[in-house]
């Protein structure tokens, strides 16, 4: 999205990025061969199971409850077969839930109808299932998205997007919760919370939304927010950072206190700020900084150890003059070096073999040049691949060459 192909609104502040011609193939001391064998102690092997839009699972709504559950077991299947050892999967896409929440309504990615019971289980059957493959499962929520569409008539009658209307933001023709109120980031946190409560979770991870991607010529109109709560910060950028801030920290402690052991980890959009906008910030030239325009300071929680991971989202190749995977790894190395938090690089196996990627992203082992060069930074510690369908069909034969020249072993769980 950014995110990870199938968000829109991210695939459009992404073209005001450069784009590149196809990149020069990396001389051989930029990539190297690739280094065939096992994994390194603790190495991270995961990939993201998108449920919002069914776009990896399930793979329409209505589906019957023993057709969902077949299918997610596959999902998990795929990964044991690709050598990997955590699946990230996404159960909270829209404020609604993926298992039985008190606080939220079912997602309607499941029956097709929001609040309708599905008759299973699925998060508390993921756990089970994963563990019994030696897999980790990571429980990923979206924080603030409420729905992808502006029309709150639409979402279920006991959805509480409806019964505070005042939480609720209509921006880019979505509906959003407003990060500046106090009573939704408490909402928000003990939604997601229940999950942790609930399930032996072995992480809780975060995906790029936290404020939404701009829309030229929209306005996010939190005014009311901001005049109550923001009087004590230079300007609304700085408050809006404070907001997502304050997010971060307090579900962090919520998960200390209710699962101790449970790790908490963000996958941002993979740039921080561009160094013509910020000396500290990466050789890039990227039409969105998280800094700047989703107002999350990605640096500063990996730096204060607020999160245990985190995973950009390196979603570019090597040689792409607006943001160059072989410049972005060595910077966030730097970000996350002499701290507690690990970092892994979200990889974009879904461009793979995609014609409308630049000539890069054709050659089967451009993502085996990803995990190459990583390989020469000690503070990068794994990968996770978007996404569970490609992980699957694999139409580039991309993941096939991450396999052969990077899986030679079976992956002990991530440290």
């Amino acid at each position: 999205m950014s995110r990870r192909g199938f968000a829109a609104a991210a695939m459009a502040a992404l073209a005001t990025m450069t784009q590149g011609s196809a990149a020069p193939r990396p001389a051989p001391d930029t990539a190297g061969a690739p280094a065939r064998g096992g994994a390194a102690a603790g190495e991270m092997r995961g990939m993201w199971v998108a449920t919002v839009t069914n776009r990896d699972w399930p793979s329409r709504p209505g589906l019957s409850a023993e057709r969902q559950r077949a299918e997610l077991v596959a999902h998990l299947d795929t990964a044991v077969r690709a050598r990997l050892n955590t699946v990230m999967l996404q159960v909270r896409p829209t404020a609604d839930a993926l298992w039985p929440s008190p606080h939220e309504p079912w997602s309607q990615y499941l029956t097709g109808t929001q609040g309708a019971d599905p008759g299973w289980d699925p998060l508390g059957t993921a756990v089970t299932e994963a563990h019994a493959r030696g897999l980790h499962l990571h429980a990923w929520f979206n924080p603030y998205r409420v729905a992808l569409h502006a029309d709150p008539g639409r979402l279920a009658a006991s959805h509480p997007a409806r019964r505070h209307p005042g939480w609720v933001i209509p921006y880019g023709g979505k509906l959003y919760y407003d990060p500046g109120l106090p009573e939704v980031r408490a909402f928000v946190r003990e939604a997601m919370l229940d999950a942790v409560r609930r399930y032996p979770v072995d992480g809780v991870h975060f995906d790029d939304y936290f404020y939404p991607y701009p829309v030229a010529g929209q306005t996010f109109d939190d005014d009311a927010a901001y005049d109550r709560y923001g009087a004590a910060f230079p300007d609304r950028a700085a408050w809006r950072r404070d907001n997502v801030d304050r997010l971060v920290r307090e579900t962090a402690e919520g998960i200390r206190a209710i699962r101790p052991g449970t790790r908490f980890g963000i996958s941002p959009f993979g740039v921080w700020r561009n160094a013509d906008v910020d000396a500290r910030g990466s050789d890039t030239r990227a039409g969105v900084q998280s800094y700047d325009d989703l107002h999350a300071d990605t640096r500063k929680w990996a730096g204060e150890n607020w999160i245990d991971y985190i995973c950009p989202q390196l979603y570019w190749h090597i040689g792409f003059a607006a943001a160059d995977y072989a410049k972005l790894l060595p910077w966030w190395a730097e970000a996350v070096r002499g701290s507690g938090t690990r970092l892994y690089a979200g990889e974009a196996l879904y461009k793979a073999g995609d014609p409308a990627q630049p000539a890069a992203w054709q050659d089967p082992a451009e993502l085996s040049r990803h995990l190459t060069l990583a390989k020469r930074y000690p503070e990068v510690r794994g990968h996770v691949f978007f996404a569970a369908r490609e992980v699957t069909a694999d139409p580039a034969g991309a993941m096939a060459r991450v396999v052969a020249d990077h899986h030679g072993r079976s992956a002990g769980p991530p440290s």
